[in-house]
C-alpha cells in the first residue's frame, strides 16, 4: 500500500511540471467543446398518438364461421416492424425530404437520419402508440410525423389483405390438386367395381357371410321340396284309392263323354298369373335372368302338368267301373284339383333348389378370390375417403379464408383511433446545452490532466534516489539536496496562485455558463 502511494505521489510530481501545458489544453478543449455546444443547432420534436381499438363486435358473431386472427400480436409485430427501410424510403417521399438530394449517397444519409430520429412508444397493455420524430424545423417534423401515421394505418389493411389472398392462392392450388387425386381414385374405383361387377353385393357384406345366406337358403328351399313331393305322394295315394272304389257305369260313360272336353282350371289360372309374371320381368330383366329362367321353366312344367292331369283325367273317366255316383266324381276332381297343385309347388321348389344350388356352386368358388378383391376394394375406397375428407376440408377452409377476408374488410383489422394529432413543439427539445456544457467541462479537465501525465511519461523527472535506482537498476550512492532562496520561493507562491487563477478561471466560465443557460431555459418555460 505504501509502494502504491508512492507511485500515486510521484506521477504527480511528474505531472506537476507540465501544469502549464495541461491548462493550456484545458482552456482551448473547453472552448472548442463550449463553441460546438452553442453551435448545435436546435431541434423540434413533433409527435402524434394512436389508440387501436382491437375489439370488433363482428369477431364474436363470426367466432367458429371465420378465422379469428390474434389482432394484438399482429398490431404489436406491426409496430416493431414499422421502421423498416421500404417504410422509410416511403416516408421520404411523402414528406418531401428528398427534394434536396443530388445524389445516391444524399439520399442513403437522409435515409439513415430519419431512421435515427423516429421513435415508436407503446404501452402494450392499452394499444396506445406514440410516433415522433425531431427535426430542426418543426413544420418538417410535423409532415414527417403525419406521414408515418398514414403508413401505420396503411400497412395494417394492406398486409391483412394480403395474407388473405396468399391464403386463398394456397387454398386453392391444394384443392386442385386434390381435385385432381379425387377424380383419379374415383376413376380406379369404377374400374374396379366394373370388372368385377358379378362378384359384388350391394349391401356391402363380405363373401363368407353371403355363402352362408345361401346355404341356408339353400337348405330351406330343399326342406320345402320335401315337404311338397311328401303332399304329392299322398294326394295321389287317395286319389288311387278313390278310383278303385268307382265303379258306376253311367258315371263311365258321362266321363267318358266330357273327357274330350275336360278343363283343368287351376292349372290354368295359374299358368295365365305365371305369364302375366313373365311378361312383367321381362320389362325388366333381360332373358339371361334367373327370375326369367326359373319363370318359364315353372310355365313350362305347369304346361306338361296340364297335359300330365287332362291325359289322367281322360284315362280315369274310361277306366272307371260303372256304378260310381256323383259324390265319387267330386272327389276325384278334387283330389285332382290338389294333385295338380302340388305338382306346380314340387315343379317351382325343384327350380329354386336348383338356382339357389347353382348360386351356391358360383359363391363357393369365387371365395378363393374374394379376400384379395375385398382387401384391394378396402384399399381403394380408404383412398378415395381420404382424399374426399382433405378436399372436403379444403373447400370447408376455403370458405372461412374468404369470409375471414370480406370480415377485415367490413371491419378492419382493429380500428385506429387519432387520439394527438401530429403536433410540433414550439420551443426545442433538443440539444440540452447545459448537460453537453457540463460534459465539455469534463472533456476539457480530462484533456489538460491527460496532457500533463502524458508529458511526463515523455519526457520523465526523478525527484528521489529511489526512483532513480529502480528505473535505471544501478546503484546511487548519495543525494545531493538542494535548498531554494527566498525569491525562489516567492516565485513558486506567485506560480501557483497563477495555476490557481487560470484553472479556477476554466471553471468558473463554464460554471457562468451554465448558470446563464438555465435562466434562459427558465425563462423560455416560463
Amino acid at each position: 500500500m505504501d509502494l502504491l502511494i508512492a507511485q500515486i505521489l510521484s506521477i504527480a510530481r511528474s505531472m506537476w511540471k507540465y501544469r502549464w501545458p495541461g491548462v493550456l489544453v484545458a482552456w482551448v478543449t473547453g472552448a472548442v467543446c463550449a463553441t460546438v455546444v452553442f453551435m448545435m443547432p436546435d431541434r423540434y420534436q413533433a409527435s402524434a398518438r394512436i389508440y387501436v381499438d382491437t375489439q370488433s363486435i363482428l369477431k364474436p358473431l363470426m367466432s367458429g364461421l371465420a378465422v379469428q386472427p390474434n389482432v394484438e400480436q399482429q398490431v404489436v409485430m406491426l409496430s416493431r416492424t414499422l421502421i423498416s427501410r421500404p417504410n422509410v424510403e416511403k416516408l421520404v417521399r411523402m414528406a418531401d425530404l428528398d427534394l434536396k438530394n443530388q445524389s445516391k449517397a444524399q439520399q442513403e444519409a437522409t435515409i439513415e437520419a430519419v431512421t435515427k430520429s423516429l421513435s415508436i412508444g407503446s404501452t402494450a397493455r392499452d394499444n396506445l402508440y406514440t410516433l415522433s420524430y425531431r427535426d430542426e424545423d418543426p413544420e418538417t417534423a410535423k409532415r414527417v410525423v403525419q406521414s408515418l401515421v398514414s403508413i401505420f394505418v396503411e400497412s395494417s389493411l394492406g398486409a391483412s389483405r394480403k395474407d388473405t389472398a396468399t391464403a386463398a392462392t394456397f387454398i386453392n392450388e391444394q384443392i386442385k390438386n386434390y381435385e385432381a387425386k379425387l377424380e383419379e381414385a374415383e376413376g380406379r374405383l369404377k374400374e374396379f367395381r366394373l370388372r368385377n361387377l358379378q362378384t359384388m353385393s350391394s349391401d356391402g357384406r363380405d363373401s363368407a357371410s353371403r355363402l352362408t345366406e345361401m346355404s341356408a337358403q339353400l337348405e330351406r328351399a330343399k326342406l320345402e321340396l320335401r315337404e311338397a313331393e311328401n303332399a304329392r305322394d299322398a294326394t295321389k295315394q287317395q286319389m288311387d284309392g278313390e278310383r278303385s272304389r268307382s265303379s258306376n257305369t253311367t258315371t263311365q260313360s258321362l266321363l267318358q263323354e266330357s273327357a274330350l272336353s275336360v278343363a283343368t282350371p287351376e292349372i290354368d289360372s295359374r299358368l295365365e298369373m305365371q305369364r302375366r309374371n313373365l311378361d312383367a320381368l321381362l320389362q325388366r330383366y333381360t332373358d339371361q335372368h334367373p327370375d326369367i329362367i326359373s319363370t318359364r321353366k315353372l310355365i313350362a312344367d305347369l304346361e306338361e302338368q296340364k297335359k300330365l292331369e287332362v291325359a289322367s283325367l281322360r284315362k280315369a273317366a274310361m277306366a272307371a267301373p260303372p256304378g260310381l255316383g256323383a259324390g265319387s266324381t267330386l272327389v276325384q276332381q278334387e283330389l285332382s284339383r290338389m294333385l295338380a297343385t302340388t305338382e306346380v309347388q314340387v315343379a317351382s321348389l325343384r327350380a329354386r333348389v336348383a338356382e339357389y344350388s347353382s348360386r351356391y356352386g358360383q359363391a363357393l368358388a369365387a371365395l378363393k378370390t374374394a379376400p384379395q378383391l375385398e382387401a384391394e376394394a378396402a384399399q381403394l375406397n380408404r383412398d378415395y375417403a381420404i382424399h374426399k375428407k382433405n378436399y372436403e376440408d379444403l373447400v370447408a377452409r376455403r370458405e372461412s379464408a374468404t369470409m375471414s377476408g370480406e370480415l377485415d374488410v367490413a371491419s378492419g383489422v382493429a380500428d385506429f383511433r387519432l387520439i394527438d394529432p401530429p403536433r410540433a413543439s414550439s420551443k426545442p427539445v433538443a440539444p440540452n446545452r447545459l448537460l453537453l456544457l457540463g460534459g465539455a467541462l469534463a472533456v476539457a479537465l480530462a484533456a489538460g490532466l491527460f496532457t500533463a501525465f502524458a508529458a511526463s511519461q515523455l519526457r520523465p523527472v526523478f525527484h528521489d534516489g529511489n526512483q532513480l535506482r529502480l528505473r535505471t537498476e544501478l546503484p546511487v550512492l548519495g543525494v545531493v539536496s538542494r535548498l531554494a532562496t527566498e525569491v525562489e520561493r516567492r516565485k513558486e507562491r506567485v506560480d501557483l496562485l497563477r495555476f490557481g487563477a487560470a484553472s479556477g478561471g476554466l471553471v468558473g466560465v463554464f460554471a457562468l455558463g451554465l448558470v446563464v443557460m438555465a435562466l434562459l431555459i427558465s425563462r423560455q418555460a416560463g
